[in-house]
């Protein structure tokens, strides 16, 4: 069974989650269509979609991949926070055998990427997907979508400071072990938890980036 061609909406968020462009990037419709093989009349309502979506910001006439302040990146991590360990709790309760096997598998592949942030950031990405597809709540998985969509405007991963990997690995273990052990507090506050280092781990990345600028 074939795969179906992405559109050009798909195309474009997955190029601004993967860094192809990034914040302060701009996008020109007849270089996109270019870049992807499709007209410029899907690329133009794609771009329109994601600017509705606040993906995309005007910078005079142009379109330009959206930056997050320090305010908008301190919202997002509080929501982030929130709904990342209210699936855990459900991943948790919910969770068939086979995808804590998955989750556990995640973690020891995963190794092989420590020392590449790249590799890392999709591996980690695909991870905390894995939980939320494992709380078994179609709503909740919408609104994490949602959440993930906005985080592909940060320029950096925070897996990329010195020692993070190795911390988060260990990090991720310990969320599945509670998902295994059917501990839904524990498993909520290990992601809470998570995920708060990850925002003091960013903050301090863009503190250094801005004392170098």
């Amino acid at each position: 069974m074939k795969t179906p061609p992405k559109d050009a909406y798909s195309l474009i968020l997955e190029a601004i989650d993967t860094g192809l462009y990034k914040p302060g990037d701009r996008l020109v419709e007849s270089e996109l269509a270019e870049r992807f093989g499709v007209s410029r009349t899907p690329i133009r309502e794609a771009l329109q979609r994601l600017e509705t979506q606040s993906l995309l910001a005007r910078d005079g006439r142009s379109l330009i991949v959206a930056s997050l302040d320090h305010n908008q990146l301190a919202e997002l991590y509080v929501v982030r926070s929130e709904l990342e360990a209210l699936a855990a709790r459900l991943a948790a309760r919910h969770a068939t055998e086979e995808e804590v096997r998955v989750l556990t598998d995640m973690v020891e592949a995963d190794r092989a990427h420590l020392g590449d942030p790249g590799a890392l950031s999709r591996a980690n990405r695909r991870f905390h997907k894995q939980i939320h597809l494992a709380s078994h709540n179609r709503f909740l998985v919408q609104q994490l979508d949602l959440v993930h969509r906005s985080m592909a405007l940060l320029a950096t991963t925070s897996l990329a400071a010195r020692g993070r990997d190795e911390v988060a690995l260990a990090e991720h273990g310990a969320i599945v072990d509670a998902i295994r052990d059917r501990d839904e507090g524990r498993a909520g506050e290990m992601l809470r938890k998570h995920i708060s280092q990850a925002f003091v781990t960013r903050l301090k990345l863009d503190s250094e980036t801005a004392a170098t600028e």
